[in-house]
């Protein structure tokens, strides 16, 4: 058997060490690639379309129904990163310190490929467009050599991949003054020989979204900026609003200017028709595509680098080079993944999977910032504080545009997400840092207490929440292995030690325990207590142990047959009985490996209906669990005179009828002086017996009950495996049985 000394060692993680990286301010390393990205592809290519479908009014409600989803999760960001030491990895980092590694690990690996194919994405957008003007290219060879400029420009250095996007921003503004400046295009005609189709809002609100999910960009550089708590929120929130003031302005104009509805649906270039310089718009479009490309060419790598640092990749992947810190591996894994989707031909199929990733990662944003705002720790002190519901309105608009942009692909996402997050649970990865994990489940559990108290259980929802009275572990495993296969997952369960006044420490022991019991995949709370001696010990928990409405119901202990004992073992029977918990006393006896295909369980029925009750209870769970799911059981009662058997058995069908049970009825014949005899040898072939024990008399004495407990043990020697069973608690335990 494992020693429950030597637990299992864990890897952990370590901080990553600290960067200083590029030190970039506010509008360079947040504002210009957030924006960049904002006003990107759609802008250029479907606003008309949009307008066109859904008319002025509604397109406006799109435009801000899109922005103000962005602009909650901004004030979500804003929140967290004056809250903590932002580093490397932007989106990953807040999560991963928020949620855990598994989280973050399961929003950054997907997210770090969303990043990686949207540099394809993007790179693909801008050789199409090309290729329109000049169709003797190759639409892939032009995507690969615009690839490799802008990473051997990101390689050589972010800070001069960013001053490059300066220009494309400038690009930018250039266009929309041209299209500002502009008017009625002239000579234009929708060539249509039928009106074209239109889509529905919702169709229309699904593309147009992903254009204002531009913010991943500036969060992504999060480790290379000089002051990350401002930065982050000023930048952030600066780029979503300018985003917005430039998306309501465009419409409005182009509405003003445009009054053919099917030149709108059809002219997907209707910006460049009305521009006064349309060359310029093109210039922008390009533009567009490339700042896009750039931003995810330099987040993705950052994020892949993050990983790494953390443990969760291969380090090798997070290595820094130059005074930047420059991700050169990650860059270059980031470069040929894109190269081969590029090569690889269309990109349709995989493009709503991306919006899903970048989506789920501002939805657990939102998520993180409302429940650190619900959960209200003194460390969560932001400088930037907004209401909980702005946040929890944040992440539902992330949701719910999830499912109008593509059912599927959300539900592609989040089975990626949650077998990422299985696999992290499974490698036991541990930080040095803390996360809010415990608090949430702590908020869970604090409404949960409070709607709990004063209630009390009821036969239909009743369930044994066992205490086990095991001391170490390793020598009664049995009685953990019984409680266990009872509760099976099901139910509460702790498993109790008392440890002597000085010795060894709780927390010690207490790890070493539960260590042991996960490794035996055992589900199970750990309690230490300390006393003089273990019966005083048990005696403290049963009168102590608990939680205001949670507290265990029924008390599994092993038998005592030291005569100097038994008084005070009476004197804990007599407590448990007055605190009205169940207990069951098990004499020492192995549960049957999982694999046995013939076991049984006896259960002796003395007429006391709330024993029998109660053992037919625990025998069902016991029949439910997977060591005795194939167990027969057999309930056995004992008869005078011949001719109380029928009735005795007519007694024992109905109950097994009307508690919809599988079990056999047996009555057996004997002298009041023999009940002993016959039961040993009716049992002797079962696994496990249940035999009812009586509850002390209100006078009785400690001497008297110690005396009867004596004899019950001296009774039952050479029995097969026994558990001996008093029901004391409130319960009216044959109306679970009732039909």
């Amino acid at each position: 058997m494992t020693n429950p000394s030597d637990p299992e060692p864990q890897p952990s993680i370590t901080p990553s060490p600290e960067t200083r990286g590029y030190q970039f301010g506010t509008f360079k390393g947040v504002f210009t690639p957030s924006i960049l990205t904002i006003l990107g592809v759609i802008m250029y290519l479907r606003f008309g379309w949009v307008l066109g479908n859904v008319g002025l009014p509604l397109t406006l409600l799109i435009v801000t129904m899109a922005c103000s989803i962005t602009f909650l999760t901004g004030l979500s960001i804003a929140a967290m990163a004056t809250n903590m030491k932002i580093g490397a990895g932007g989106a990953y980092f807040m999560l991963s310190r928020s949620f855990g590694l598994e989280a973050g690990a399961a929003i950054g690996i997907p997210l770090f490929f969303a990043q990686a194919l949207g540099i394809a994405f993007y790179v693909t957008g801008f050789s199409e467009s090309v290729v329109d003007l000049f169709p003797m290219l190759d639409p892939k060879m032009v995507g690969v050599v615009t690839l490799l400029a802008l990473t051997a420009l990101a390689y050589k250095s972010a800070d001069l991949a960013l001053k490059s996007q300066f220009v494309i921003l400038a690009f930018i503004a250039l266009s929309l003054i041209s299209f500002f400046m502009g008017g009625t295009p002239s000579g234009i005609q929708a060539e249509v020989v039928t009106p074209p189709i239109t889509s529905s809002f919702w169709v229309v609100f699904a593309v147009f979204f992903p254009a204002v999910t531009g913010i991943e960009a500036g969060i992504a550089m999060s480790g290379d900026l000089k002051n990350p708590a401002r930065s982050l929120p000023v930048g952030t929130i600066g780029a979503v609003i300018t985003g917005y003031a430039v998306y309501l302005a465009i419409p409005i104009f182009l509405n003003s200017v445009v009054h053919d509805r099917n030149l709108l649906l059809t002219d997907t270039l209707i910006m460049r028709q009305v521009a006064r310089f349309g060359h310029l718009v093109i210039l922008g479009l390009w533009g567009a595509s490339l700042s896009s490309a750039m931003g995810s060419l330099l987040g993705a790598p950052r994020t892949l680098q993050a990983l790494a640092r953390d443990g969760i990749l291969p380090r090798f992947l997070g290595k820094g080079y130059g005074k930047g810190d420059d991700p050169r591996v990650a860059t270059a894994v980031a470069f040929g993944l894109a190269t081969a989707t590029i090569l690889a031909g269309d990109l349709n199929m995989i493009a709503p999977v991306l919006s899903m990733f970048f989506l789920t990662s501002y939805g657990l944003l939102n998520t993180a910032s409302a429940l650190e705002q619900l959960i209200g720790s003194p460390s969560w002190r932001p400088t930037f504080r907004i209401p909980w519901f702005i946040s929890a309105a944040g992440a539902i608009g992330c949701l719910a545009v999830m499912l109008m942009i593509n059912a599927g692909a959300t539900i592609i996402a989040v089975i990626i997400t949650s077998l990422i997050y299985t696999v992290m649970q499974r490698r036991r990865l541990s930080a040095n840092w803390g996360d809010i994990r415990y608090g949430i489940l702590m908020l869970i559990i604090q409404n949960i207490v409070y709607r709990l108290s004063g209630k009390v259980p009821d036969e239909r929802t009743w369930r044994p929440n066992i205490l086990v009275l095991s001391g170490v572990p390793t020598t009664r495993w049995y009685l953990i292995e019984l409680a266990d296969a009872i509760a099976h997952g099901n139910s509460l369960l702790t498993v109790a030690t008392v440890l002597p006044p000085e010795g060894q420490r709780v927390r010690q022991v207490t790890e070493t325990i539960q260590n042991y019991l996960d490794k035996q995949r055992v589900t199970a709370l750990v309690k230490i207590v300390r006393a003089p001696t273990p019966l005083q010990g048990a005696y403290q928990l049963v009168q102590t142990y608990g939680f205001g409405p949670i507290f265990p119901n029924t008390i599994l202990i092993g038998e005592t047959e030291r005569t100097e004992n038994m008084e005070e073992y009476a004197i804990l029977l007599n407590a448990i009985h007055r605190n009205h918990k169940n207990v069951i006393i098990v004499r020492e006896g192995r549960i049957p490996p999982t694999w046995h295909q013939d076991l049984r369980i006896d259960v002796w029925w003395g007429r006391e209906r709330k024993n029998a009750n109660f053992m037919l209870a625990l025998a069902y769970l016991l029949e439910t669990s997977r060591a005795w799911r194939h167990a027969h059981l057999v309930l056995n009662t004992i008869v005078t005179s011949p001719d109380q058997k029928e009735e005795a058995e007519r007694t024992l069908s109905k109950l097994i009828e009307a508690g919809r049970i599988e079990a056999e009825p047996v009555v057996h014949v004997s002298r009041q002086d023999e009940v002993f005899n016959v039961i040993r040898e009716a049992s002797r072939g079962s696994n496990l017996v249940f035999l009812g024990i009586r509850p002390p008399d209100r006078d009785e004495t400690t001497e008297a009950y110690a005396a009867y407990y004596q004899s019950l043990i001296e009774r039952t020697e050479d029995f097969p495996p026994l558990a001996l069973v008093m029901a004391a608690e409130s319960i009216e335990f044959h109306r679970i049985f009732r039909a």
